[in-house]
């Protein structure tokens, strides 16, 4: 009897394992046959990349997009330090091109500005626009302010409608590293920050001259980008009475 239940628990054991191995090496299946495709190709020149850059794939992923410079950037976590460093940055091929100003209303062209999270629930590796990920729009501060809109995604392809499209082949790459960082538990969430400018002081100072109508927003828009720029550890954020609030972590 306890040999009996020794070879079930044993069973049970490798089945969770082998389960937990496909989840984690992205095993194939008939819904992800192009993740799968990406995966065979992109991989082993990505990995090469970055080892050179002393990186691995499945370390933590965090994500700037700045709309003004027309640029995305995907840091990933040094593990000696724990301090995040910039792996590369790419185009934005098409933002919609409504300029600057955060996204109001549902059709009104505007891509997002503030603090995202990308979950694992929010990869779409069946996306019409190649891969995409959803980037949560509306948060709670969205929300807060009565604005609306959905289905605001980072993608492939070179078109937009409001959505940050980054084309085909780099889409590939920030959506494997991005997945390889959430299947791997070390990440729930991949933090995506999203500003109109660099939000350096005299360019934000400009805006404020000029009486831009955003500056305030753009101001505490600024608060989150100098944290990450004095740590470079992505800071915790939230949003109370309609503010932007942030904490500042350490490496």
């Amino acid at each position: 009897m306890l040999l009996r239940f020794s070879l079930l628990a044993l069973l049970l054991l490798g089945i969770f394992a082998f389960l937990f191995l496909r989840r984690v090496m992205g095993a194939p299946s008939a819904d992800n046959d192009r993740l799968d495709e990406v995966r065979r190709r992109v991989a082993r020149p990505l990995n090469e990349e970055l080892k050179r850059a002393h990186l691995k794939a499945g370390a933590p992923v965090f994500i700037r997009i700045f709309k003004e410079e027309g640029e995305l950037e995907l840091w990933m976590r040094d593990e000696m330090g724990g301090r995040y460093t910039l792996f590369k940055k790419w185009p934005i091929a098409a933002d919609g091109g409504a300029g600057l100003g955060p996204k109001l209303k549902t059709g009104d062209l505007k891509a997002p500005e503030g603090f995202y999270h990308v979950a694992a629930r929010q990869l779409n590796p069946s996306s019409k626009f190649h891969l995409a990920f959803n980037l949560g729009f509306p948060n709670a501060y969205d929300q807060a302010h009565g604005r609306t809109g959905s289905a605001l995604m980072v993608h492939g392809s070179n078109v937009s409608i409001g959505c940050y499209a980054m084309t085909d082949p780099v889409i590939e790459v920030i959506y494997l590293l991005v997945d390889a960082a959430l299947r791997g538990k070390r990440q729930d969430e991949v933090s995506v920050h999203c500003f109109p400018f660099r939000m350096t002081e005299a360019r934000l100072a400009r805006a404020e001259t000029a009486g831009q109508e955003w500056a305030g927003f753009w101001r505490n828009l600024k608060q989150g980008y100098d944290l990450f720029e004095q740590t470079k550890v992505p800071p915790l954020v939230g949003q109370k009475d309609g503010t932007y609030v942030f904490r500042r972590r350490d490496p």
